[in-house]
């Protein structure tokens, strides 16, 4: 704690303490003590107009503008030097202003007074173990993100969500509303028609979902044909090998199957799908929003012109291989450590791998996948065509110096 915040309000000049107060539905009666005292206190109050009728005090009132987040800082320039206490719902650091704030202004400029928020109260009254429970915000978001979290028997809660959108997403699963939580008009009900704009909707899974490991049945997708299959697939997803929070480069994106497949691993993964095919590219959007990774985002264009986009830390080539400077386009925009797939299936793409595989290292696989068909009454193999991967990691540097330097693997 610095100086500025001794006392308990933040004093004003530059090192102003913004205080964030979570407030329920039960308003001044349900704040504690300390959060009292930091209402009390100050100059500005922040929030939403429904927030600030819940206290009382004689505090200049402050409705958030729309849209909030570019706002935000010259809203708070405006009153610098000045208590500010900002209302928040809830916990301000579970889907709230406190983590924006965070962003905004670093840690040591805000202090938080968290409230239960509505994913406990919402647990509590379900006799919900709140560790087992997903929790999906879809406020502002795409109902669609919904998705990766249905598997049978898991339950769901989710914060903000259209009813009739979820309702639309979740089949026979149960549904409850949770509307109000801790105010003296809480209600917990079934009927969707009838919900509060202020509510938290529990999902209880009945059948249906796919599995969360990569290499889904390729009737899973869209596509017209060009597609990386199942089994392939698989093997080039364990290659990336995805992390929280990194960034995939799907290039020749086709269907768009692995960057969909990369998103699907973890919710903080993007990807960027690149397609020159506009048919193709609107293609990827919709399998991307049907297995609920909405925020993969695509590219239209030829490859390398359509390349100058965020540092990548993978990158998976699924065509254009052959076309001039695609490789070592890829090759420098990988950040170090990050890893390069690509796959061909032709012999003049199979060559460029060669080619490279010999300039930067890395390894060569060959992947033949055959698959039961009927013969007449009987059963056989149809063997598709095979597919040569090469997969190499783009070592760190050692001297320092330039990319010429690195070591790779």
């Amino acid at each position: 704690m610095n100086s500025a915040d001794q006392g308990g309000a933040g004093q004003g000049g530059a090192h102003d303490v913004i205080a964030v107060v979570g407030i329920g539905a039960d308003g001044w009666e349900g704040l504690s003590d300390a959060a009292r005292r930091e209402v009390a206190a100050a100059d500005v109050l922040l929030g939403s107009a429904r927030q600030l009728a819940l206290v009382p005090g004689g505090a200049e009132r402050v409705a958030w503008p729309s849209p909030l987040v570019p706002a935000l800082p010259g809203l708070l320039a405006a009153h610098a030097g000045r208590r500010v206490c900002v209302l928040a719902s809830g916990d301000p650091m579970f889907h709230g202003i406190g983590s924006t704030l965070v962003r905004l202004l670093g840690a040591d400029a805000v202090r938080v007074v968290p409230h239960p928020s509505s994913v406990s109260l919402a647990c509590a009254r379900l006799g919900w173990a709140l560790d087992s429970v997903d929790v999906v915000s879809l406020v502002g978001r795409p109902a669609s993100l919904l998705v990766p979290h249905l598997h049978p028997g898991r339950r769901v809660l989710v914060l903000g969500g259209s009813p009739a959108e979820v309702a639309a997403l979740t089949g026979d699963a149960r549904l409850t509303v949770l509307e109000r939580l801790g105010g003296p008009d809480e209600r917990v009900h079934h009927d969707l028609a009838d919900a509060d704009p202020l509510h938290v909707l529990a999902v209880e899974c009945a059948e249906g979902g796919h599995p969360l490991v990569p290499g889904l049945p390729d009737d899973a997708f869209e596509h017209d044909g060009q597609l990386t299959k199942r089994e392939v697939r698989a093997v080039a997803l364990a290659l990336l090998g995805p992390r929280p929070g990194e960034l995939l480069w799907d290039v020749g994106a086709g269907s768009g199957s692995i960057s969909v497949e990369w998103s699907r691993t973890h919710p903080a993964c993007r990807a960027i799908a690149v397609e020159r095919d506009a048919a193709r590219a609107a293609r990827i959007g919709r399998n991307a929003a049907a297995l609920g990774v909405p925020g993969v985002e695509v590219v239209v264009g030829a490859v390398p012109g359509a390349l100058d986009l965020p540092t990548p830390d993978a990158v998976f080539i699924g065509g254009g291989l052959t076309a001039p400077g695609v490789v070592e386009r890829c090759w420098a925009a990988l950040r170090p450590g990050g890893r390069l797939v690509a796959n061909a299936v032709t012999l003049e793409s199979e060559a460029v791998l060669a080619r490279w595989r010999g300039v930067l290292g890395g390894s060569l696989t060959r992947l033949s996948v055959s698959r039961d068909k009927p013969v007449g009454g009987f059963t056989g193999w149809r063997t598709h065509m095979p597919v040569t991967t090469w997969a190499v990691t783009k070592g760190r540097a050692v001297t320092g110096t330039d990319t010429a330097a690195e070591v790779d693997q």
